[in-house]
């Protein structure tokens, strides 16, 4: 195990309370093997190191990126700060030049050790919550060998690992990681195969083989069911996480993730239009959360999520 093995992250997210129990520190991994349509972090998603934001209303006009970037790509139109991402080729130095962070580098290469060292700082609420490390993404599995010695050593710390995954792809790619999981989050995004592939990209089938797998071994495992109103939001859909839920009784359960837009404006901050598919889909109601989990529970469904109303 290579401490300095080096890996790609765009984001370590300290005092989460949303991947796994008690407060937790979350590391999100560059690359995915998904396209999902509703994604909430597509900045995660190519394999590139690091992704531009752009937020033209923190610009306060010093020119600085103008003479940083190589290509040209900053401009000037009415009065407004432009940018030519078609010329962009994310080298970061525009983002070094500006003060006013309206241009902001997001992505880095870290070393394992660096990961650790930087999540320990929150080991007391870990202690005091029963928190601890969540491998999330993009999908930490498009970085097998780095996931793994991140998961290793924190456990060598004694701390509560959590591996947040789409669970799409062969089984055997878990052998020397599952062993350092203490809590599998896996997604479990639609029922109909064709859906699926839709909204995704890619086939279901490896989701549930995946979870029977899981299930076999004895590990501790939360489907999580991201919803999207018009969508997946169907009685076929709601029956199979019921089903699944009484299917795999050593599960933790489900939960059921309502849509929202936040995807949505970080395609055009970071200038992703022609490169990560995304629909902006509406945002449920409370009301409409509450009635998808009467739904599920109605069918004898175990979920994790509280009422909303």
């Amino acid at each position: 195990m290579d401490k300095n093995t080096l890996g790609h992250i765009f984001d370590i997210q300290h005092f989460s309370v949303h991947d796994g129990p008690g407060i937790r520190s979350t590391v999100f991994f560059k690359r995915c093997n998904l396209r999902c349509l509703w994604c909430h972090n597509p900045e995660g998603i190519l394999a590139r190191p690091l992704e531009l934001s752009f937020v033209p209303s923190r610009c306060i006009g010093c020119g600085h990126c103008f003479r940083a970037c190589p290509h040209r790509c900053h401009g000037m139109e009415a009065g407004a700060h432009t940018l030519d991402w078609s010329g962009c080729v994310r080298c970061g130095r525009c983002a070094k030049e500006c003060y006013a962070k309206a241009l902001t580098a997001v992505g880095r290469r870290a070393t394992a050790e660096e990961v650790i060292q930087e999540v320990m700082r929150d080991q007391m609420f870990y202690d005091t919550s029963g928190g601890g490390i969540t491998l999330s993404g993009g999908e930490p599995m498009m970085q097998r060998e780095f996931a793994q010695i991140v998961l290793a050593m924190a456990k060598e710390r004694g701390i509560h690992t959590a591996l947040e995954t789409c669970a799409v792809y062969d089984y055997a790619l878990l052998d020397g990681v599952k062993e350092h999981v203490d809590l599998f989050l896996v997604d479990y995004k639609a029922t109909d195969p064709d859906a699926h592939r839709r909204l995704t990209g890619v086939d279901n089938a490896p989701v549930l083989e995946n979870l029977q797998k899981l299930y076999g071994e004895g590990r501790n495992v939360l489907i999580r069911c991201p919803i999207v109103q018009g969508q997946n939001d169907t009685p076929e859909h709601f029956a199979k996480i019921a089903e699944l839920t009484r299917a795999f009784p050593s599960f933790v359960g489900a939960e059921l993730l309502p849509y929202h837009r936040l995807g949505v404006s970080k395609i055009g901050r970071f200038g992703l239009m022609d490169e990560v598919p995304h629909v902006g889909f509406d945002t449920p109601s409370r009301e409409t959360e509450q009635l998808w989990i009467d739904a599920v529970r109605g069918l004898g469904g175990r979920l994790v999520n509280e009422d909303v109303l």
